[in-house]
């Protein structure tokens, strides 16, 4: 039998590579309902949306913090530092921009918008944390910016550049936050969660308030906030973050674009918003990018048997 020769590399796998890209494209399929849940909503406005929903994200997550350090609460929220604390900032600014684009524009057209997520990812993450992005990465991102511009040519047609400006600041808070998610990673950084849950509510009370009818919803509303707060964020964060210890910024939000792929078809099958024909293009360009860096992925972490 023949001894590989020095230096050759193995065939090798990742399994913490495996369950951290599977974590994350699980979280986008939680988020992907979010702007049908939104439209299933009857008199409520955007801010009561953000404030409720907000409110039950951080009691949801606070529940699961409790549950995971066994009551320590003090010790998990310091244990994320100034980095955890300024990732759930962050977080909250996507929370808030991403419910008032769809407020301005469909749904296929804001969450194909979150598709500059990895392009600031991606610049942000070799800036802070050195982390390399390969070449493989840096055709996926041109591939999904291609798709951006053709939805924005849509937008502009259509009307919708706020929506679409909306949700471009929304992306930009998302990739600050993979980005602050990796630099903190050695810790449990769910605390995060709960302080963005916090400080969105706080942002939104305000002009909740200030809104005709206040605070006061209906219990339908009011509910469909809940599960938004609940299962739509709440869960998909919960396994966003832990998927986020074992996937690069990058890669996290290329790989939770599996909510651009869901999320237009459940608009599109439950309240009957057709998608445009730019939206429709540029999706799939997008999808095609997001695909192609999960194969590229999952190829480099096994790497072929060398004589």
């Amino acid at each position: 039998m023949k001894s590989a020769a020095p230096g050759a590399r193995a065939q090798t796998s990742d399994p913490d590579y495996a369950l951290g890209v599977t974590l994350v494209a699980l979280a986008g399929a939680f988020w992907s309902i979010g702007g049908v849940l939104v439209r299933w909503v009857e008199t409520a406005g955007a801010w009561q949306i953000i404030f409720y929903r907000s409110v039950a994200l951080a009691l949801t997550l606070l529940l699961i913090v409790l549950i995971r350090h066994r009551g320590r609460l003090a010790a998990a929220f310091v244990g994320i530092g100034a980095s955890g604390a300024l990732a759930g900032a962050c977080l909250s600014g996507g929370f808030v921009g991403y419910v008032l684009a769809l407020y301005h524009t469909s749904v296929a057209n804001a969450v194909f918008m979150l598709g500059t997520a990895p392009f600031f990812a991606a610049i942000l993450g070799r800036w802070f944390l050195r982390e390399q992005v390969r070449r493989a990465t840096w055709l996926a991102i041109a591939l999904a910016l291609l798709g951006i511009a053709v939805m924005v040519a849509g937008s502009l047609v259509i009307g919708t550049l706020v929506g679409s400006l909306l949700a471009l600041g929304a992306s930009l808070s998302f990739a600050v936050f993979n980005v602050l998610l990796r630099r903190g990673r050695a810790n449990d950084m769910m605390p995060c969660v709960v302080i963005a849950g916090l400080v969105a509510a706080a942002i939104a009370a305000p002009m909740a308030l200030a809104a005709p009818g206040g605070m006061a919803l209906g219990a339908r509303d009011l509910a469909l906030c809940i599960a938004m707060g609940t299962v739509q964020v709440g869960f998909g964060l919960t396994v966003f973050t832990i998927g986020a210890r074992h996937v690069s910024a990058v890669e996290l939000a290329l790989l939770s674009m599996s909510e651009l792929v869901l999320a237009p078809l459940w608009v599109w099958l439950a309240v009957d918003e057709v998608p445009s024909v730019y939206t429709l293009a540029g999706g799939a360009i997008l999808m095609t990018a997001i695909a192609f860096q999960a194969l590229s992925g999952v190829r480099r972490r096994r790497l072929p048997p060398m004589a």
